[in-house]
């Protein structure tokens, strides 16, 4: 069993689950990318961020940061 928490998830995945969840605006304003912030898309999106490192590792970051918070029991 592989210990990459994104194991089996796709980046097309990540996107489409980040954007539900934030929607385009709130997403451009967590990470100051434009492809989150000039006429977004997911295939735009996932154009850049497969050809863009940095951008990519900040996106899975986010999308990880959100399970674990959604996993967490409420207070």
């Amino acid at each position: 069993m592989s210990q990459d928490p994104l194991h089996g998830i796709t980046l097309e995945r990540i996107v489409t689950e980040l954007f539900e969840r934030h929607g385009w605006e709130e997403l451009g304003r967590r990470i100051d990318i434009r492809c989150f912030k000039l006429d977004p898309s997911v295939r735009s999106s996932l154009t850049f961020l497969r050809r863009t490192p940095w951008a990519r590792k900040k996106v899975e970051a986010l999308y990880l940061e959100d399970r674990k918070r959604l996993r967490a029991p409420c207070a």
